[in-house]
């Protein structure tokens, strides 16, 4: 079985002498100049590459803050991707949005179990600033206050991946418009089962919790394929 190549040798010879900096806490990132002599590479040629790099959210490089390593982030790959899908077909958009609701589902009760009084205390806070908007003199749409409701939830997992996925869905939810919707009912609706989940969640009762999260699911899938 022929190995399948990700990366050009000049592309992967940049990135493994990253990953080996970024291991090091104490290592400092030197000049493009450096960088230059020690892959052997021109610094056009390194510059090209470094393009990649950035792309895949593996650097910064800034003017006279030279070149900085970020922590991963599962999430700079997947949401560029996701622009051009989406931009050429709004349907790829419900597909994503599938996975995401079978992943919130999956790891749900997981999820909630790790939540302490702090973390129900803070999405008991994002319910009420939502329903003050909402009841508010002109209605406000609370769509960042879903958008934290629903990541805090899962941040306690500490999974990379699930958090990358599930902050690339909310950038795509915004992309296509639906932090924009005003029926003013329906999102009175939506809240209520945040609610709702809170207090089950309070009392450790996760299974009328996770019930609830799939009715609520499927009334925002029924609307965003209206």
């Amino acid at each position: 079985m022929v190995k399948q190549t990700i990366f050009s040798d000049k592309q992967r010879g940049l990135l493994d002498y990253l990953i080996e900096k970024a291991r090091d806490p104490q290592a400092e990132i030197p000049s493009i100049k450096r960088i230059s002599a020690d892959l052997g590479i021109s610094t056009a040629c390194l510059r090209e590459q470094m393009e990649l790099a950035k792309n895949l959210g593996v650097i910064s490089a800034q003017p006279r803050k030279g070149i900085e390593i970020l922590p991963y982030q599962f999430k700079s790959v997947v949401v560029k991707s996701l622009y051009y899908a989406i931009n050429l077909d709004q349907s790829y958009f419900y597909q994503f949005s599938d996975i995401r609701n079978h992943l919130e589902k999956a790891f749900f009760i997981e999820s909630a179990s790790l939540l302490d009084e702090t973390g129900i205390s803070e999405l008991k806070t994002l319910v009420k600033q939502a329903q003050n908007k909402l009841q508010g003199n002109p209605v406000q749409i609370p769509h960042q206050e879903h958008r934290s409701y629903h990541l805090s939830i899962y941040k306690q997992n500490n999974n990379v991946f699930l958090t990358g996925f599930l902050e690339a869905y909310w950038d795509m939810y915004e992309q296509v418009g639906l932090d924009l919707y005003n029926d003013l009912n329906y999102l009175v609706n939506v809240w209520e089962y945040h609610q709702q989940i809170v207090e089950k969640i309070e009392l450790r009762d996760f299974v009328s919790a996770y019930q609830l999260l799939i009715t609520h699911m499927e009334l925002i899938d029924r609307r965003a394929k209206s």
